[in-house]
């Protein structure tokens, strides 16, 4: 995610005349200092809009000092050096995970609830996966060819959590795309024995991790996985949840790092679960 600041390329291009090449361009944007504090970046953040680069603390900073000469809480920043509006700073990224820290900080007023958040937190732990012998029976079977009327639904939710972004739309399209026409192919292979399950199985993680990895990075592996697991278990989007915090709740260690950000007056299970009483497809 390490984004180059195009208007800095775009200036070292103009004053040389254009005679560097690409590579010479991204070198020397790469070692340009923060904006704010004119040294090396510490802890790199972007704005979410623009993708301006500063140090996380800087920038941090900066926006408290905009935001005590107002006097209502601010719901967005404009970026110091283009003036786009901008709803969150994104810092902290490893390849696979990030932190984004919302300009609002007021949680009633979060496009993300609580639940949400802490489905990104499951991608962050040790993958506990369902038994061997249910994927197993599941592609041996031809399972898949039964139609799951909540996977578009369950899709915006996980990669609304994982993304952590509101307006999923185009993504979720694009994704269930990829997998309806997967079935759909498969429906005409029905009464074909030439195919073996392990080939179908094959065939189909790989279509979905194509699909998904330009917008999940890092986390693409983890949740083909999970988009499997939801389809083996036949459920709708409530009776999974509860199962995959059962399933999560095995690792000791997920417990007690989750429970960290959890009221301590409340379980990981009653976190979760009232964020299922008013979604849809809640009946069990």
């Amino acid at each position: 995610m390490a984004a180059v600041d195009s208007s800095s390329a775009a200036a070292s291009a103009s004053s040389s005349g254009g005679g560097r090449s690409n590579a010479a361009a991204a070198g020397a944007s790469a070692v340009c200092p923060c904006p704010i504090c004119l040294e090396d970046f510490k802890d790199e953040a972007y704005l979410d809009a623009c993708l301006h680069s500063f140090c996380f603390k800087c920038v941090a900073q900066w926006v408290k000092v905009v935001a005590s000469k107002h006097e209502e809480p601010l719901s967005s920043v404009k970026c110091p050096l283009c003036k786009t509006e901008n709803l969150s700073i994104i810092h902290a990224f490893d390849g696979e995970t990030f932190q984004r820290h919302y300009i609002e900080q007021d949680p009633g007023k979060r496009y993300l609830s609580d639940a949400q958040q802490l489905i990104s937190q499951f991608y962050n732990t040790r993958e506990i996966s369902d038994s061997t012998s249910s994927v197993q029976q599941y592609w041996k079977q031809r399972k898949y060819l039964r139609k799951n009327m909540w996977l578009e639904m369950w899709l915006t939710q996980e990669i609304q959590a994982l993304t952590q972004v509101e307006n999923v739309e185009a993504i979720v399209y694009h994704i269930h795309g990829v997998i309806e026409s997967f079935m759909k192919r498969q429906e005409k292979l029905h009464a074909s024995k030439q195919i073996s399950p392990e080939h179908t199985r094959e065939e189909f993680r790989s279509l979905l991790s194509n699909a998904a990895r330009p917008f999940l990075l890092g986390r693409t592996d983890r949740f083909v996985t999970e988009v499997e697991l939801f389809l083996i278990s036949q459920q709708n989007i409530n009776a999974y949840s509860r199962a995959r915090v059962q399933r999560f709740n095995g690792s000791a260690s997920h417990v007690a790092r989750e429970q960290e950000a959890l009221p301590r007056d409340r379980p990981l299970e009653d976190h979760y679960l009232t964020f299922l009483s008013d979604e849809p497809g809640g009946e069990i």
